[in-house]
């Protein structure tokens, strides 16, 4: 969880008897931890017998009857949704007050982030259970600037297969308002429109489950409940995903084997070709899921990384939390490490296959161990190969950039890895850096990179660079290969003198096509650089000599089919200009 250093007092100060956070701290609330969740004071004396009388029942502390007309009390009312630049996820504009009767979740969140990302399965749940009687709204207040831009919020919004309304709100006009620090933080507001409680971090499920049940059985009673479904037109309605990659994540070259290995990290599968993209294989049935067993009957959820042993093929398949083994010559997959559970200890590891790992989004084999980007964890783990274990290698788990012993020294969301046989280097995304590993000494340090809020695009030498967001990496003839992801470019730094240069990226000519959308992965064989330029849905291939780019013709792949989904179900309309406010039972 990422905490913003400098933030905007203005609306703060404008709305100080609104300010939702401002209340909640005042009751009591840290948000400097992951995970932490504030119900209204009274609601939390009423679950917890024991501290009940520690909290005041109404004024002076007198019992004034009905126990949800004291919660109502204690409530604020919800500041409206003002200030956002475009609305993504739905046919138009959405105010709080159109949405009067439902319960409604502002989830405040950002795409890069990885805890934000961890939020949104747990959101999907609860939208599932509370099909009729809950909104979540996505507040997307930005960190980076390329996440500023609509159209890659849109793009992010079908790799995460997001199902509800989004506002950008690229000022942080919203995010001032509610007086937010952090990504993610999760606001509950009742059907009347006031403000029940808040959290911050991931991990909030279970109090936002009971904050729910209370409030829909509350809200029953009360007669305040609108429990006819909305429906949204969602953006996947348009873009459903029928082009042969979809958000490819990653990709690996193998020179002698000549074969190119893509993670088709939205369709949830691999993709095998040989150089000139003709098919050889696909793993996976192209639906998310954690089947092990043969190709065409196994399933993943977004794989990313992937290293090759010979004719095993190890993965990392990052919302399942697991690495899988694919066997080349049988077609098989099997899952060799993490339990499928989203991994809470970072400090100690253990058997394979009974240690949770925490969102791995990139491998790099050395010997027989299989080092491990845990972007959720903010570490480089180890698999050892032989012995069927999982351990933590380097980095505190604290989301920063600190050099120093491997015990010591702290990443943030690494997310990509490469090695030239004695460092391990590594794309630490979300402090725009690129660390060096010593395999030697157990040494980390930083050859460009500042801090979380410290990115850009300038080339240059040691401080002076700037990176944003960067995914890949990939050594080759002592130098890194860098994916620049948010800045749609592919660097070049040299390890030694810490130099920075553009090496492709920049627009063809004026108001030309781009060349990369958002690369995340980076391989190289047969003088060739492969690209898996993700929101690009397609792998770019440079030839390193004379810088000429172009698309891999895909042959014999194809998108997957996939079942429909039900507009009835997942939702189409609410039609400009159109009250839902008057949908209500």
């Amino acid at each position: 969880m990422s905490t913003v250093p400098h933030r905007s007092r203005t609306a703060w100060g404008k709305f100080a008897g609104l300010a939702v956070l401002a209340m909640l701290i005042s009751g009591g609330l840290t948000i400097s931890g992951c995970g932490r969740w504030q119900e209204n004071p009274v609601v939390a004396a009423e679950k917890n017998p024991e501290t009940a009388s520690l909290e005041p029942m109404g004024p002076q502390g007198q019992d004034d009857g009905n126990p949800a007309d004291k919660r109502q009390k204690r409530r604020m009312p919800a500041p409206e949704l003002k200030g956002g630049i475009d609305w993504l996820n739905t046919a138009g504009p959405l105010q709080l007050a159109d949405l009067r009767g439902k319960i409604v979740i502002l989830d405040f969140w950002t795409f890069c982030c990885i805890n934000c990302i961890h939020t949104l399965p747990d959101l999907a749940k609860l939208e599932k259970k509370y099909a009729n009687q809950l909104v979540v709204v996505g507040v997307h207040s930005a960190k980076f600037d390329n996440e500023k831009k609509s159209e890659n919020i849109r793009k992010a919004i079908l790799r995460y297969e997001i199902s509800h309304p989004v506002v950008n709100d690229a000022n942080m006009t919203i995010w001032n308002t509610y007086g937010v620090m952090s990504w993610p933080t999760l606001v509950l507001i009742d059907p009347e429109g006031l403000v029940v409680g808040a959290g911050s971090g991931e991990g909030l499920y279970d109090a936002l489950d009971r904050a729910i049940g209370n409030l829909v059985k509350e809200s029953r009673e009360k007669k305040t409940l609108n429990e006819k479904p909305l429906r949204f037109q969602l953006a996947r309605l348009k873009e459903k995903g029928n082009s042969p990659l979809f958000f490819p994540g990653k990709i690996l070259a193998d020179g002698p084997g000549r074969r190119l290995f893509i993670a088709d990290s939205t369709h949830h599968r691999i993709v095998i070709t040989d150089p000139d993209g003709q098919r050889i294989a696909i793993a996976g049935v192209g639906e998310s899921g954690k089947q092990d067993g043969p190709f065409d009957k196994a399933s993943f959820n977004d794989p990313q990384g992937m290293a090759l042993s010979g004719e095993t093929l190890y993965v990392a398949d990052r919302k399942n939390h697991l690495i899988r083994a694919l066997d080349l010559k049988k077609k098989t997959v099997r899952t060799v490490a993490g339990t499928g559970e989203h991994g809470e200890n970072r400090m100690f590891g253990g058997p394979a296959l009974k240690t949770g790992l925490n969102s791995p989004w990139d491998l790099c084999l050395i010997g027989n161990r299989l080092f491990i980007a845990q972007a959720g964890f903010h570490q480089i783990w180890t698999l050892d190969l032989e012995k069927g274990n999982l351990d933590p290698y380097a980095g505190t788990g604290a989301e920063r950039i600190h050099d120093g012993p491997l015990d010591r020294a702290s990443f943030a969301q690494p997310s990509g890895l490469t090695t030239d046989g004695k460092n391990l280097y590594v794309a630490d995304s979300e402090v725009s850096a690129i660390r060096a590993i010593s395999i030697g000494d157990g040494e980390v340090k930083t050859i460009v990179g500042q801090g979380l809020f410290d990115f850009g695009d300038k080339d240059g030498t040691g401080d002076q660079v700037r990176l944003q967001h960067a995914l890949g990496v990939l050594f080759h003839e002592g130098k890194i290969y860098v994916a620049d992801t948010y800045n749609s470019k592919i660097k070049v730094i040299d390890p030694k003198d810490r130099s920075s240069t553009t090496f492709v990226g920049e627009p063809a000519g004026w108001l030309g096509p781009r060349l990369l959308n958002e690369p995340g992965g980076l391989s190289y064989a047969n003088g060739k650089l492969y690209v898996a330029d993700t929101n690009g849905h397609r792998v770019q291939v440079v030839d390193l000599k004379s810088k000429a780019i172009s698309t891999l013709a895909l042959k014999g792949v194809e998108a997957p089919a996939k079942n429909e989904i039900l507009n009835v179900e997942q939702g189409i309309a609410n039609e400009k200009g159109k009250k839902l406010s008057g949908q209500r039972n």
